[in-house]
């Protein structure tokens, strides 16, 4: 339990913040499943036109520091090789 004012503070920041990443991850995460369960039903229009939704969450989500910036990468390069694996 925080005894100073400043920890008070800090604790009630810090809970402020954990709730804005977690609707931040939440969004991203949804997101992608929905585009990799398109993938795996063979839909590589609705996925290819869902890929800027997904492109502009992880971005999203890298730039609020909640996933790193190898993370962001990945998983947009990931996701488009295996959304060009089913358009081909």
């Amino acid at each position: 339990m925080a005894i100073t004012s400043s920890a008070k503070k800090a604790q009630r920041v810090s809970e402020r913040r954990t709730v804005f990443n977690t609707r931040t991850k939440r969004a991203m995460k949804g997101l992608i499943k929905e585009a990799g369960s398109m993938v795996t039903g063979k839909k590589a229009k609705e996925a290819l036109a869902l890929l800027p939704k997904v492109y502009q969450a992880v971005d999203k989500a890298m730039k609020s520091g909640v996933i790193k910036q190898g993370a962001a990468a990945r998983i947009k390069s990931r996701l488009s090789k295996r959304i060009r694996a089913i358009s081909a």
